[in-house]
C-alpha cells in the first residue's frame, strides 16, 4: 500500500493571540479540515442552500470590492443566480397575459402555467436524473461518483487585522478526473490496518481481488475510469429525462389542477387536497404524454422520448461497468515455456 502524503496539522495560525484564544476561534470553524460528507439528501439540501446563499450575498461582494481572495469556485458559484432568475423571467413571461382580451387570457393562461411547469419540471428532472447513474454504479462498485467533502480554504489577509481568514468550498472527491482526492478515500490515518480498507472493498466489487497488498494502486485506474464514463452518461441522460419531464408537464390534464391547486400552506386541507391532486395529476399526464397525440407522429413521440431515456440510463450504467483494466486470467505458467530458455538484459 502506498499512502498518500498528508498534512497532520489540519488549521493554520497566522494569528498574534495566544494559542487558547486560537483554539476558541477554530472550534468555532464548521470544519478545521478538508471532510468527507455523506452523500444524503438532507446533505445535498444543506449544501445547495449554502451555495445559494453565498452566490448572492457573499461572492458578490467580494468580486466587487476586487478581493485578492475571489478565486474560479466562487465565480462557477455565482452561476446559480443567472439560472434561477432566467427560468423566473421564462415563468413570468408566460404568465404575464393581463393586457390580453378574456378569452386570450384564458387561453394564454392555461398554456403559461403548463410552460412554467415545465421549466421547474425541466431543473428537477435535470439534477435528479443523474442519481439513476450514480446509485447503480456504487451499489456495483463501491464508487460513489457524487461524494462530496468539505474544503477549508484558508484566504490571504485583506487588511493589517485579518487573522485566521478561512472559508468552506464544497465540492466532489472525483471533482476532476485529473485531480481526484484520493486521499480523502483512505480510511483513518491512526489505524494502519484499517488505512486501505475503502480501497479493498471497492477492489473487491471490481473483481480485482481480495487481500491485496496494494489494493489503492489497483483500484486507482479503474476508479478513474468509472468517474469519466459515468460523467459522460450522466451529462447525456440528464438532458433526456429533462426533455421527458418538458413534455409532461405541457399535458392538457394540468389545467384542472391549476384551477383548484393553491400554495397558501396555511389553509391545511386544502393544501392537503392540492398535493393529492397533484400527484394524482401526474399520473394522469404520465399516460397521457405516453399516449401521444391522435394524428402523425405525435402518437409515437412521448413513446420514443422516454425510452430514449430509459434505454440512455441503462447503456450509460453498462458502459461504466465495462472495463479494460479487469486482471487477466492467465498465470504465469500459461506464459512462460518451461522448455525454452530466457536472458534477462
Amino acid at each position: 500500500m502506498i499512502l498518500p502524503i498528508t498534512n497532520r496539522h489540519n488549521s493554520l495560525n497566522f494569528s498574534a493571540n495566544n494559542q487558547k484564544d486560537d483554539q476558541s476561534e477554530e472550534n468555532k470553524l464548521p470544519y478545521t479540515h478538508d471532510t468527507v460528507l455523506k452523500n444524503t439528501f438532507s446533505n445535498r439540501m444543506r449544501i445547495g442552500v449554502d451555495k445559494l446563499t453565498n452566490a448572492l450575498t457573499v461572492y458578490p461582494a467580494k468580486g466587487l470590492n476586487g478581493s485578492k481572495n475571489a478565486n474560479f469556485y466562487e465565480f462557477l458559484t455565482m452561476g446559480m443566480v443567472p439560472y434561477l432568475v432566467g427560468s423566473a423571467m421564462l415563468i413570468a413571461v408566460f404568465n404575464s397575459n393581463k393586457t390580453f382580451m378574456p378569452f386570450d387570457k384564458k387561453n394564454a393562461s392555461s398554456l403559461g402555467r403548463r410552460l412554467g411547469l415545465g421549466v421547474v419540471f425541466y431543473a428537477l428532472a435535470k439534477s435528479a436524473s443523474k442519481m439513476l447513474i450514480t446509485q447503480p454504479v456504487k451499489w456495483m462498485t463501491g464508487v460513489d461518483t457524487e461524494q462530496p467533502y468539505a474544503k477549508v480554504q484558508y484566504e490571504l489577509p485583506e487588511n493589517i487585522n485579518d487573522t485566521d481568514i478561512t472559508s468552506i468550498e464544497y465540492h466532489k472527491v472525483p471533482e476532476s478526473s485529473e485531480f481526484i482526492r484520493w486521499d480523502l478515500m483512505y480510511g483513518p490515518e491512526d489505524n494502519a490496518k484499517t488505512r486501505n480498507e475503502p480501497y479493498d472493498k471497492i477492489a473487491k466489487k471490481l473483481g480485482l481481488g481480495t487481500n491485496l497488498n496494494d489494493s489503492d494502486q489497483e483500484a486507482k485506474p479503474r476508479i478513474r475510469e468509472i468517474v469519466i464514463k459515468s460523467a459522460t452518461a450522466k451529462n447525456i441522460v440528464s438532458y433526456l429525462w429533462a426533455a421527458t419531464a418538458v413534455g409532461i408537464a405541457i399535458q392538457e390534464c394540468w389545467d384542472k389542477f391549476f384551477e383548484v391547486g393553491t400554495w397558501k400552506f396555511w389553509h391545511g386541507k386544502q393544501f392537503a387536497k392540492t398535493v393529492t391532486t397533484f400527484v394524482k395529476t401526474l399520473g394522469e399526464s404520465i399516460k397521457d404524454f405516453y399516449k401521444g397525440g391522435k394524428n402523425g407522429m405525435s402518437r409515437y413521440a412521448g413513446k420514443t422520448l422516454l425510452g430514449a431515456a430509459v434505454l440512455g440510463t441503462v447503456i450509460g450504467v453498462a458502459n461504466t461497468m465495462t472495463s479494460s483494466h479487469k486482471p487477466s486470467k492467465l498465470d504465469s505458467a500459461d506464459i512462460i515455456e518451461k522448455s525454452r530458455k530466457y536472458v534477462v538484459n
